[in-house]
């Protein structure tokens, strides 16, 4: 049986959501923790989560770097962005900081 994602932080995973919905590239430069950037920023422990539920896909990017990887969000990840956005500006603000300091 394979083993389900783990989000690991869900506050790294929505601020990730948010800023690929906006059309946001993350780019893939190595397979270790802090590996991606996203929005000027590093990504720890989204990227196997987004990439495992089919929520990103790579795209070939010719003006690219070499052995870089480049991925935009799905159709499939949009919709689940949306509910998944929605759905944390719905928590109160004190467990959305806790979950940021939580991870």
């Amino acid at each position: 049986m394979p083993e389900e994602p783990i989000i690991a932080d869900r506050a790294e995973f929505i601020d990730a959501l948010r800023a690929l919905r906006k059309g946001h590239v993350l780019v893939h430069v190595a397979d270790h923790s802090g590996g991606c950037l996203l929005d000027g920023g590093t990504l720890y422990s989204s990227f196997e989560t987004l990439r495992q539920y089919e929520l990103i896909n790579e795209f070939d990017n010719p003006d690219g770097f070499s052995n870089v990887h480049y991925f935009r969000i799905t159709r499939r990840g949009r919709e689940f962005a949306d509910k998944a956005c929605a759905a944390w500006r719905q928590r109160p603000l004190l467990e959305r900081l806790a979950m940021r300091v939580a991870g």
